[in-house]
């Protein structure tokens, strides 16, 4: 059984937590696989066999691999890749309960002076923003082309593309007002930075789950359940912590152990042979 990760950054801990669980429930070692790079390396990734199942998240899925329209109903959306994903034999289990689509981040001090809780109004500010966003946002049609098809948020100069660290970076310092991040970024449980609320819905819906290949599910008829005993159980508040946690050093192992502890999971039983 492989278990794999499309965002190191922010699926490392997440990847553990699977990994662990279904080693606990199904007898045997996990192998992982914490950096497939990015969604459409992780989809082609499950296409080819490479991994077993990994999280993906619906909006992504729907725009981003199987290029279709967006659509603001969450529960449309998880029916439709469900649907479409079936044809390719990939199951969608229930979301695991956090979102990981992507968010509009500024200085909390900052949005206390504007008097800002949302994107409509941050979209109102004159002299225009200047945005960090990393080249996933920039460049997929759930990212930059949904912002400003729902805000047409004025910028001041051209989004400057930085990487998740130097982006939030570059916010603190002030050499940008504004930042394109992930919900589950681990800088978003500090309480120097908010998020602006997407009132718009601009964004698709970015529910997290997991994508599982058929052929993995006739392997191992337990998998399933065990699978879906992780549904619900991930909030975007405390993936936001486990990340944070981790980007201070701690390791993943260590951390999706705490957490299985502490949702009554157990940690792994420490069984030697592997889940073929």
């Amino acid at each position: 059984m492989t278990v794999g990760a499309a965002y190191p950054r922010r699926q490392a801990v997440l990847c553990e937590i699977i990994a662990q669980h279904l080693e606990s429930r199904l007898g045997g070692a996990a192998v992982r696989n914490p950096d497939l790079g990015g969604s459409l390396a992780a989809h082609d990734a499950l296409i080819n066999g490479r991994v077993d199942l990994y999280a993906e998240c619906t909006g992504a899925a729907l725009t981003v691999i199987l290029k279709r329209p967006a659509d603001r109903r969450p529960e449309v959306v998880l029916e439709r890749v469900r649907l479409e994903y079936g044809r390719l034999q990939l199951q969608w289990l229930d979301p695991l309960g956090f979102e990981d689509g992507f968010v509009m981040v500024v200085r909390a001090e900052q949005a206390r002076r504007l008097g800002l809780e949302k994107l409509s109004e941050a979209a109102r500010v004159e002299g225009g923003w200047r945005l960090a966003a990393g080249r996933e946002f920039l460049m997929q049609p759930d990212g930059m082309a949904a912002l400003m098809q729902a805000y047409n948020l004025p910028l001041r100069g051209g989004p400057q593309a930085r990487e998740a660290e130097a982006a939030y970076r570059a916010l603190r310092e002030g050499e940008a007002d504004m930042v394109a991040g992930n919900a589950t970024d681990g800088e978003l449980a500090a309480e120097d930075l908010q998020v602006l609320a997407d009132d718009r819905q601009g964004f698709p819906p970015g529910q997290a789950a997991l994508v599982v290949r058929a052929e993995a599910l006739a392997r191992h008829a337990d998998l399933r359940p065990a699978a879906a005993e992780l549904a619900g159980r991930l909030s975007t508040a405390r993936m936001r912590e486990l990340n944070r946690r981790r980007q201070e050093g701690r390791p993943a192992a260590a951390l999706a152990a705490e957490f299985l502890r502490s949702a009554g999971g157990g940690a792994p039983g420490g069984a030697s042979r592997p889940v073929q």
